[in-house]
Order: structure tokens, then sequence, then C-alpha cells
């Protein structure tokens, strides 16, 4: 049964997007501006096909415990169906953004300054993950893998139904970088990326919340997503920037323009991405080894960090 969801989540995803890519003309596009990376416009709807899929899954599995998720992440996928098609305040999606974590995290049993913190991480992953969202292939990889190890994660914490969920999230994902994967024919768009990013930390909140999984193995699995964002937030933060404004910032951007193409860029991540679920997945066998495996497996990211602001600031220099 569990296979035969993960299964229709993959079908349900990829016919969703063949067929609204059938229909270009109708379909909201994302036009180059001097913030993004691409040269040609494309459709920004591959989330509806991602989302398709979760729909199918949460219906076929009808997991009360993951009704304030599921519940929240279709209000969000609405709202950011219209963002994508109309253009809403960033106040106004702010405030749904809230409203929705505070309400899940509620229902799952959250309150005090637990509730409170695990809003403000949601909030933030539901955005980072966005924010992340720039390069061909870069957040569909991040969802695979993610999702991927939550799955794994799951099934080893004895809960069957969410490793199935998981699953389904990850077979969607696959889907959608048929499409997606270098050279895009279609990006996420927020439809996408702001209901991952929230599954991806309300689902983690509620593992944590039911003793699937420790605190540190959501972080991990996520961890090349949440260090890129909250660096560049905080380095933008620092010089004054307006923090939720587009701009071409973020690590993996400057990669990209300082001469990898996406599909260079795609494949390193990947290899970060399965590096940190790894050694997610590593430390449930052996969590006493948890302080020395979390300070391991930052390191590495801000030596490349460094590497990267080296050479971005020498080929500016040279210029």
């Amino acid at each position: 049964m569990n296979v035969l969801v993960v299964v229709a989540a993959f079908v349900i995803c990829w016919g969703t997007l063949a067929w609204l890519l059938r229909r270009g003309k109708f379909l909201p596009m994302d036009h180059p501006n001097n913030r993004s990376l691409h040269v040609t416009p494309t459709p920004r709807i591959g989330g509806l096909g991602i989302m398709a899929g979760v729909l199918v899954a949460a219906v076929w599995l009808t997991n009360a415990d993951l009704l304030p998720v599921v519940l929240a992440v279709f209000v969000l996928a609405a709202v950011s169906v219209l963002d994508d098609v109309r253009g809403l305040p960033v106040a106004l999606r702010f405030m749904v953004h809230f409203a929705a974590a505070a309400a899940c995290l509620f229902a799952l049993g959250l309150t005090g300054w637990t509730w409170l913190l695990g809003m403000l991480i949601v909030v933030w992953m539901t955005n980072l993950y966005n924010f992340m969202d720039g390069a061909d292939g870069l957040a569909g990889g991040m969802a695979a893998i993610g999702f991927g190890a939550l799955s794994a994660g799951a099934w080893l914490g004895g809960d069957s139904g969410l490793a199935a969920f998981c699953a389904a999230i990850t077979a969607a994902a696959l889907a959608f970088l048929r499409f997606n994967f270098p050279p895009a024919r279609v990006f996420m768009g927020d439809v996408g990326s702001i209901p991952l990013g929230f599954l991806a930390a309300s689902l983690g909140v509620a593992g944590i919340q039911q003793h699937i999984w420790p605190w540190y193995f959501p972080l991990l699995v996520f961890l090349p997503f949440i260090v890129d964002a909250s660096v560049t937030l905080l380095r933008r933060a620092l010089r004054g920037e307006k923090i939720w404004q587009a701009h071409r910032s973020h690590y993996y951007q400057r990669v990209v323009l300082l001469g990898a193409s996406h599909r260079q860029l795609a494949l390193a991540a990947y290899f970060l991405m399965l590096a940190g679920a790894g050694g997610a997945l590593a430390l449930l066998a052996a969590p006493q080894y948890t302080a020395w495996l979390l300070a391991l497996w930052l390191a590495p990211y801000f030596l490349i960090f460094l590497i990267i602001d080296w050479r971005w600031y020498r080929t500016r220099n040279e210029h």
C-alpha cells in the first residue's frame, strides 16, 4: 500500500506538469532580471505538480497525526499560487506564514516558549527554502534528498505513516526534477518552495515532538540550505540591506556568477546534501558522537564560503 502511494505521487506530479507545459502560453512566467540567474522566460508552476502529488499522498494515507501539517501546507500553497500569478504584499505573505505555523504547531501539541521558538523556526525554514530556489535543479534536489532522509529516519523510528508521506514527497520531487534539472523547462515557484519549506520544518518539529528523531536530525538533513540562507541573511542585515528584497548574494548564486554551470552547481549541491543526510542517519545509530559530528559537518561549509568569498572579491578587484 505504501509503495503504491509513492508511485502515485510520482505519476501524478509528472502527469500534472506534462499537461500544464502543453498550455505554455497561459502559464505565469518567470522573466529574467538583474537579480536572477536564468536568461530565458520560464514557467513557474512546477510546485503545482509537487502539491498534486502531496495531496494524493495525504488523502491516500489519511494520517490524523499529519492533518494539521497538511491543512497548513495547502493554505500556504493557495496563497502562494496567488502570489505567483498576481503578486501579494510581503506583509500579507508573512502574516499567512506566521498564522499557518502558529496554528499547525499548536495543533501538534507545542505550547509556551517551545511553541514560540518552533513558530520562528518554521517561518524561517519556509522562507529560506524560497530564497534557495534560484538555480536549476537545486530546490528540487534538496526536496528529493531531504525528504528521502526524513522518510528513512521515520521508518527507523517506527512511524510507517510519516515514512510513507515523506517518501511520497520525495517521489513528487523526483518527478519535478525531470522537468527542472538543468536546463530547466519549469521552475518551482512559490507554490512549491513555500509549502516544501514549511513541510521540512513542521515535519521535523513533529518528529522531535513525537520522539521519532532527535533535534539535530532534521537540522543536518537540510543543512546545506539552512547554512547558506542563514549566513547570507545575517551578512545582508549587518550591511543594512533590505533582507526581504530579491538579490544575488547567496553563495550558490555566486558560484554560478563565478562561472559554474547550473548542472555543476546542482551536482555539487547534491553531494553536500547526500553527505548531510548520510551523516544525520549515521548519528541516529551513534548519538554519543553528536557534538563532534555537528562541528565536523559545519566546518566544511564555512571553508567553502571562505573560498567562494575569496574568489568573488578577487574577481571583482580584477575588473
